[in-house]
């Protein structure tokens, strides 16, 4: 049994995933993905690359995910998945690359700049 390690990043996520074949078992820090990741849109983002490939149920997955928020974590996890799906077989390349999952979304928070309130929010002007 050979396992794929992969990693995916979201924003300042960072998310280091596992595979081998299985009967479908998701983990993540130590939890399963259903405990971590309460709510149904989460649930989908973090099992949507097995969706697109038809590999649903197929292989056990383990995730180390740190950073960010929840959403961004899962994000960073279905980068890491889909990305070790196409190591394990590369014909599931054209699924993925079509539903735009192979793609790192490069967009992170703006830096905060001085003497500004936030990045782009000045602190109110008074002309007087």
């Amino acid at each position: 049994m050979q396992t794929t390690h992969t990693i995916g990043r979201r924003k300042t996520a960072v998310a280091r995933v596992y595979v081998q074949t299985g009967n479908g078992n998701v983990t993540v820090n130590g939890k399963d993905y259903k405990v971590y990741f309460p709510t149904l849109p989460l649930q989908y983002v973090v099992n949507q690359a097995f969706e697109v490939t038809g590999n649903l149920g197929k292989y056990d997955v383990k995730v180390n995910v740190e950073g960010g928020g929840v959403n961004g974590q899962a994000q960073a996890i279905r980068l890491a998945l889909s990305r070790a799906l196409v190591q394990i077989s590369e014909e599931s390349k054209p699924a993925l690359k079509s539903h735009s999952l192979l793609t790192r979304d490069p967009r992170m928070v703006e830096r905060k700049k001085p003497g500004q309130k936030k990045a782009r929010k000045r602190f109110q002007f008074s002309k007087r």
